[in-house]
């Protein structure tokens, strides 16, 4: 089957900036206290939207992201709501964190938790008090392509201005509502050009420094997390070589993820890599760096946004993880809801759990699971 190119309609750029919308809309900003959104909703305030502001308590120790969003509503003079999100949290995140690293998948809580609580509850709430729409600090772009759809056109994700902040990966998961009723007012702008701004206002966290974490491991700590947080001691496996030769005792399969070089404490005649992970017998594979690579994925559970459907195999740049800058690659859509992705390069340390999100150059087409 011959694979056809992007339709050019679907990649026009309108280039509109940050918050070019008309209003004046009634708009939900959620506050997580620190730099990007408060100067989000300052932006979208300032544009001429009535805003009120909302803070997410996701785990115990959200109290200084609930205290930080207050001064920031204070600051800029709007109310705020608060509201206590950790039983659905801890169901659609923390939970299947667990779970994913016990069966040996590595997984992205932020595509999780965007698709279910920033982006689900919290507009369902925002729907609730009547408001228009959302508005988050996230470093993504929507555009509104006219008669892209048969009938109402189409809302298209596109990566944010800063190359080195764009978040539209994470947020592959949206639907055509969710997007409809979202607003990015960084998506146009560097992360430069954001702190000069908060330090010209005189934002109280102008400075503040951003965790590169996940946001309920902030030490980084994620075995120690998952063995604290569940409260059980993981089962010790073995180490073995792709020859199935046993080289000693392992702390499991939740303390490792495909690719890993340290921490293994094995003396080889070569660096051991970690490159498979085997739940049902608790092993794991270790072989020489070049047995990482691969051309081929399966993702699962996908959500395409800029069409409805792939009729037939398309090019496009694949991200097989956040920082990845994307390869080149043919996309076959093999049922609803899978996709067989064929690299044109083989590609480092493919990870189940972890999505595969695809590009026509800056607009998300879609993405899935890795299998």
């Amino acid at each position: 089957m011959r694979h056809k190119h992007w339709p050019s309609v679907l990649i026009c750029d309108t280039n509109t900036g940050p918050l070019s919308y008309t209003g004046p809309l009634s708009c939900l900003v959620a506050l997580s206290g620190g730099v990007d959104s408060a100067v989000a909703a300052m932006l979208a305030i300032k544009d001429g939207f009535d805003c009120a502001g909302a803070v997410m308590k996701l785990f115990d120790g959200s109290d200084k992201t609930v205290l930080d969003a207050k001064v920031a509503a204070d600051f800029l003079g709007i109310p705020l709501y608060e509201f206590d999100f950790n039983e659905q949290f801890a169901h659609h995140v923390i939970n299947p964190f667990i779970t994913d690293y016990r069966e040996g998948r590595t997984p992205n809580p932020c595509v999780v938790c965007n698709k279910h609580l920033k982006f689900g509850a919290l507009l369902n709430k925002a729907q609730e008090l009547g408001k228009d729409c959302i508005i988050t600090g996230h470093y993504a772009q929507i555009d509104f392509i006219p008669g892209a759809a048969e009938t109402n056109g189409r809302y298209l994700l596109k990566k944010g201005a800063d190359p080195s902040k764009d978040q539209s990966y994470a947020l592959y998961t949206l639907s055509q509502e969710q997007l409809k009723r979202t607003k990015f007012p960084l998506g146009g702008l560097l992360k430069k050009q954001v702190r000069e701004i908060a330090l010209e206002k005189g934002f109280a966290n102008a400075g503040k420094i951003e965790s590169q974490d996940i946001c309920f491991i902030p030490d980084g700590d994620y075995f120690s997390f998952i063995n604290n947080y569940s409260g059980e001691t993981p089962q010790k496996g073995r180490f073995i070589d792709t020859d199935g030769k046993n080289l000693g005792e392992s702390k499991g399969i939740s303390s490792y993820t495909i690719g890993q070089r340290r921490g293994l404490g094995l003396a080889m005649p070569f660096p051991p890599y970690v490159i498979e992970l085997r739940p049902e017998s608790n092993t794991v594979v270790v072989g020489k760096e070049d047995m990482l690579y691969s051309k081929t994925l399966t993702a699962k559970n996908i959500n395409l946004i800029a069409v409805d459907k792939l009729d037939a195999p398309v090019k496009a740049s694949v991200k097989i993880r956040y920082s990845d800058p994307g390869h080149p690659a043919t996309i076959h859509q093999t049922d609803e809801d899978s996709l067989y992705i064929e690299f044109d390069e083989p590609q480092r340390a493919i990870t189940s759990g972890q999505a595969a999100v695809l590009y026509d150059n800056n607009t998300v087409i879609g993405g899935g699971t890795i299998e």
